[in-house]
Parts: structure tokens; C-alpha cells; sequence
């Protein structure tokens, strides 16, 4: 039923197309989709305390640490108390999920699984566009005119841990902190995995489990 407060989080390791099918369930079913990197990026732009915290890990090239990113995601999910919502980029570790816990339960844990060739040919294909954080891919989501945003008309860029020899070594370190959020929510019974290596052919499935849970806005399955 459509009023049912429905909460989803989606898991998976860089260029896994999170981004992607969270908009699909955005649009299908009505959920707010809420990105721990789009709320950082306006915390930073807005000179929050929090985003200054952020921002300093941010300016050495640091991973931002549990306690920040935390807190800013615990105020935001506390304006949304009435609300259903999906979660994309939290929480990636054990003691986000932990915090998470404190505030509600969650209905549905996804997480795709793409072969890490895929993920290592994707990530070193990516463009961005840094202020938004829209992603771009020259093989499924090119930009109208190449290398530029097609909002803005920005230039995008390739950012240095996108490119080959950086991406071994991010994937490593997700899976190794990933792990170990992935077996909690797998114990509980509400982890659904979804593995291969297109995000259209791993689409419908998410959108069968998701209609088993709320029903859609859309009659039909929108691309």
C-alpha cells in the first residue's frame, strides 16, 4: 500500500550503477532519494559547520570519517521522520549502520553485484560533474556534446581516483568495508542482491521486488 513508510537502503561498490536505479525507484514509487554525497556537497557549499569538518578530510584527500558524515546524515534523516525514503551511499560501514539503527528499521537492504572487470571498465570511463555530481559514461549516459554537463554547459572531469591504477585499490577497500554491513543485514532478512553487468537487465527485478513492498506511481516500468 502507497502510504506505507517505506526504507530502502542501496549498497554497492563504486560505478556499480547505484546512482542510476535509485533515480528509476525514485521515479516508480515515489521515494525521496537521498545521497550521502549530494548532502555533503551542499553542506560544503553552504558552509555548514558539519561541511566544513567534511571539507578539511575532503581538501587532503582524506576519506571523510564515520563520525561526519554520521551526524550529517543523522540531522537529515531526522527531518524526514514522516517520510519514505531510499538511501544511496549510506551506511557504507559497520558503525554507520549501527547509528542508523538507533533512528529506524529498515525494510529493504539491495545491493548490486557487478564483476569487478565491469566496475574497473566503468570507473575508468566516468566523467563528472563536480559541483552536482552527475555522472557521465561515454558507452550508456554520454553527455549531449562531450565533455561538457549537459545542464550547465560546465566541463566535466575524471577524477583522480577514477582513473585505472586508483580504482584496484578503492574497490579492495569498499569490499573489505563492506562486509561486514552486508552480513548484518543478511542475519536480519531484509538484504535482496542483484548481480550482473548491465543496469537494465538487473532493473526489472528491483522494480518486481519493490512492487511486492509499495505499490508504484507509474503504471509501467519507466527506463
Amino acid at each position: 500500500m502507497a502510504s506505507k513508510l517505506l526504507r530502502a537502503v542501496i549498497l554497492g561498490p563504486p560505478g556499480s550503477g547505484k546512482g542510476t536505479v535509485c533515480q528509476r525507484i525514485a521515479q516508480n514509487f515515489g521515494l525521496q532519494h537521498l545521497s550521502s554525497g549530494h548532502f555533503l556537497r551542499e553542506n560544503i557549499k553552504a558552509n555548514t559547520e558539519v561541511g566544513d569538518m567534511a571539507k578539511q578530510y575532503i581538501e587532503k584527500g582524506l576519506l571523510v570519517p564515520d563520525h561526519v558524515i554520521t551526524r550529517l546524515m543523522m540531522s537529515e534523516l531526522e527531518n524526514r521522520r514522516s517520510q519514505p525514503w531510499l538511501l544511496d551511499g549510506f551506511p557504507r560501514t559497520l558503525g554507520q549502520a549501527e547509528a542508523l539503527d538507533k533512528i529506524c528499521d529498515l525494510d529493504l537492504v539491495i545491493i548490486l553485484n557487478i564483476p569487478f572487470e565491469t566496475l574497473k571498465d566503468r570507473l575508468s570511463r566516468r566523467w563528472i560533474h563536480p559541483p552536482s555530481g552527475r555522472v557521465y559514461n561515454p558507452d550508456f549516459n554520454p553527455p549531449h556534446v562531450h565533455g561538457i554537463d549537459d545542464i550547465t554547459g560546465e566541463p566535466l572531469v575524471q577524477q583522480e581516483d577514477d582513473k585505472p591504477e586508483a580504482v584496484a585499490a578503492r574497490l579492495r577497500q569498499y569490499k573489505d568495508v563492506a562486509k561486514p554491513v552486508i552480513e548484518l543485514y543478511k542475519s536480519r532478512g531484509v538484504l535482496h542482491q542483484f548481480s550482473g553487468t548491465e543496469t537494465n537487465k538487473i532493473w526489472p527485478y528491483v522494480y518486481t521486488l519493490f512492487s511486492n513492498k509499495i505499490t508504484p506511481i507509474q503504471s509501467k516500468e519507466a527506463y
